[in-house]
């Protein structure tokens, strides 16, 4: 989930390239934008300005590098965490959390770009994107019925040991706030006194693309189970029989379903087209002037409507992040000490933009995430390999298995010294 901001000459060079859109006027009178595929062409249709997609990074990404060397085993890699997150200075400071959809996998949801995650498993994998959202009756049917599918199991899902270590170091006076891709409000149930903020939005609730007016995707599941009785058939034949409870990615391949991240299921062979979805209750009450809501007798929304189209209130491929939410990331990075990404390979423009903004101001940078992460050459590029973590600390290891090991540590009152760090020669050797 990308903004679509303009290039930066600092992107890597192995970024994928973009894709112009031109953004015309809609002929449905929807209170929000339509964007269609094309050359970027001037506004003769008085439309708004051009405006470019980014599509998203699924380019395979360069092994880890560990720093400092010692960081290879949990024991290394919580002490050099430690040092990072308490360095020997007066207050220490305060630290930002960056968190992705690796800290996440625990729980029991798909990644992205993990050894098990989409785009390494599901070559054919495609998003829906917010432009076909908004333009597209059938494009909205489809990403209904996968999500009808594959919500039971992701709003049964709970945060992690490595949520709950995040809590923790809240409390321990280590973090000042918590910044998350994850859309699955995971970080809100495991540490509601540590503040977070949620940077693609979250799946809890849809939001009208009229009104705005927001409501529950819990309410909206029995919706579409009204709606779609057929459909509510075969997910309970499905959760019954287990296919969508088994955490193995293969098994679920071999029951013959493919699962992507946000409570994305696809059930190969299957027509989406016949799969219905209701209006936005407001907007049925009470239509914005000037447009219209219809539905048909069951309470499913109509193409004939000009209104009334309700969307997850997550921030899609293609999508605009709310300017407040940005100034309140980007004020978060700027008034910590350090930043510390967890279960994140920073393929998104989005989250890599606020490590490269913590950099340039000077600030330590850690990162804890299972495999590469794109452009870490730079952000480590002059922490040393011997070091003890004050200056940055990259490791590879499973989150719910250090985060909890670091706060043990912590409330131990620090970590274990590194023999470098400490050796000092006997009197009588000197």
């Amino acid at each position: 989930m990308q903004e679509p901001e303009g290039q930066d000459s600092k992107i890597p060079v192995d970024d994928l390239p973009l894709v112009s859109l031109t953004t015309l006027p809609c002929a449905s009178n929807l209170e929000h934008q339509i964007y269609f595929l094309g050359e970027q062409s001037s506004s003769d249709h008085g439309c708004w300005p051009p405006m470019q997609l980014r599509i998203p990074y699924t380019a395979p990404l360069p092994p880890a590098t560990i720093l400092p060397a010692t960081a290879s085993t949990i024991t290394g890699a919580v002490a050099a965490l430690a040092n990072f997150l308490r360095p020997p200075s007066a207050g220490h400071g305060k630290t930002v959390i960056l968190s992705g959809a690796g800290i996440s996998v625990a729980s029991g949801l798909a990644d992205y770009r993990g050894s098990n995650g989409t785009y390494t498993l599901n070559k054919t994998y495609r998003p829906v994107y917010y432009h076909e959202f908004c333009a597209n009756h059938e494009a909205r049917k489809r990403y209904w019925a996968r999500s009808f599918l594959g919500w039971t199991t992701l709003h049964k899902s709970r945060p992690n040991k490595a949520h709950f270590a995040v809590g923790q170091l809240g409390e321990l006076g280590t973090l000042s706030k918590v910044i998350t891709q994850n859309v699955d409000s995971f970080h809100l149930m495991a540490h509601p006194k540590l503040k977070t903020l949620e940077l693609h939005g979250y799946l809890r609730n849809t939001v009208c693309l009229s009104c705005r007016t927001e409501y529950s995707r819990e309410r909206f599941q029995e919706d579409l189970a009204d709606l779609n009785p057929a459909w509510a058939v075969f997910l309970a034949e499905m959760l019954e029989t287990g296919a969508l409870s088994t955490e193995e990615p293969a098994e679920r391949r071999r029951r013959g379903l493919k699962t992507n991240p946000d409570g994305d299921v696809d059930v190969p062979g299957v027509e989406y087209g016949t799969f219905r979805y209701p209006a936005c209750p407001v907007c049925l009450s009470g239509p914005p002037e000037g447009t219209k809501v219809e539905q048909d007798s069951d309470g499913a929304w109509l193409p004939s409507s000009t209104a009334g189209i309700l969307k997850p209130a997550v921030i899609m491929f293609g999508e605009s992040i709310p300017n407040a939410v940005k100034l309140a990331v980007e004020d978060a990075v700027d008034e910590a000490d350090r930043i510390l990404v967890l279960g994140s390979s920073l393929a998104t423009y989005s989250a890599w933009r606020l490590i490269k903004r913590a950099q340039e101001q000077g600030k330590p940078v850690g990162v804890a995430n299972l495999g590469g992460v794109r452009g870490e050459e730079q952000f480590f590029s002059k922490v040393p390999v011997n070091g003890f973590g004050r200056d940055g600390v990259r490791c590879s290891l499973p989150l719910e298995e250090v985060m909890p090991a670091l706060v043990d540590r912590l409330r131990l009152g620090g970590a274990p010294p590194l023999i470098s760090e400490t050796f000092r020669p006997a009197p009588w050797g000197r």
